[in-house]
């Protein structure tokens, strides 16, 4: 099961927002062109998609429906991402669905890797791997730890993500997570930076195959209760 968290710009009331980028969208599948609302501008046309493009995105996201449960909670508006309100929701969705608790999987974009990382610090026991993209969080929430903690932190496969031109929210913001937990003695640790890509670092990211395989490659032991 993978948890997505959305960026700031997906909040609100309107649940199809949370769709317009990452898994979501993978899952949603290309949306046909709407007309305009008399009196507004037609949004803009996305850039045109090379053939390599199209075959990844097809390829990721008939993998991902065929390999994954996707839950994608929305924040409501002016809000944050909770790190207990988070768990709170993973743990109703595996009290009431079957999902595999060792093969659980975080990923988020801008705001939602922010969440991302922050949800991880706090509970890394219940994750098998992790994907924050484009964001960033406290390296102190991996030197203070507890022991239980930094022993779990130890066999989170992390894989990070981020546009070294982004002027949003700095590379450095990530660099500096993957630079702690390094430090922490954590091995199973990746950051890949696009030499080109602005803030957006998700699309490339999310229509790439082997990061679904690289995350069915990570499963965590459960303790029985």
């Amino acid at each position: 099961m993978i948890l997505f968290l959305h960026g700031a710009g997906e909040r609100g009331t309107d649940l199809w927002k949370v769709a317009v980028h990452g898994p979501p969208k993978l899952i949603r599948g290309p949306v046909p062109p709407t007309t305009p609302t008399p009196g507004t501008k037609a949004p803009r046309a996305p850039a045109p998609e090379t053939a390599e493009a199209r075959d990844r995105r097809e390829q990721s996201a008939a993998f991902l429906k065929a390999n994954f449960i996707v839950v994608s909670p929305q924040c409501p508006a002016g809000s944050w991402w909770d790190d207990d309100g988070v768990l709170a929701l993973l743990d109703e969705i595996t009290a009431k669905h079957r999902t595999d608790p060792t093969r659980h999987y975080l990923s988020g974009l801008s705001m939602g890797g922010f969440g991302t990382w922050s949800v991880a610090m706090k509970f890394p026991e219940r994750f098998a791997a992790i994907v924050p993209i484009c964001g960033g969080g406290n390296p102190t929430d991996v030197r203070r730890a507890s022991r239980e903690k930094k022993s779990a932190l130890l066999s989170l496969g992390v894989w990070a993500f981020h546009g070294a031109k982004d002027p949003t929210v700095a590379l450095a913001e990530s660099e500096t997570m993957v630079a702690a937990l390094k430090s922490s003695g954590v091995t199973d640790l990746q950051l890949t930076v696009y030499p080109e890509a602005t803030h957006d670092s998700w699309t490339e990211t999310y229509h790439n195959p082997a990061l679904y395989t690289w995350l069915l490659k990570h499963q965590r032991a459960v303790t029985p209760q």
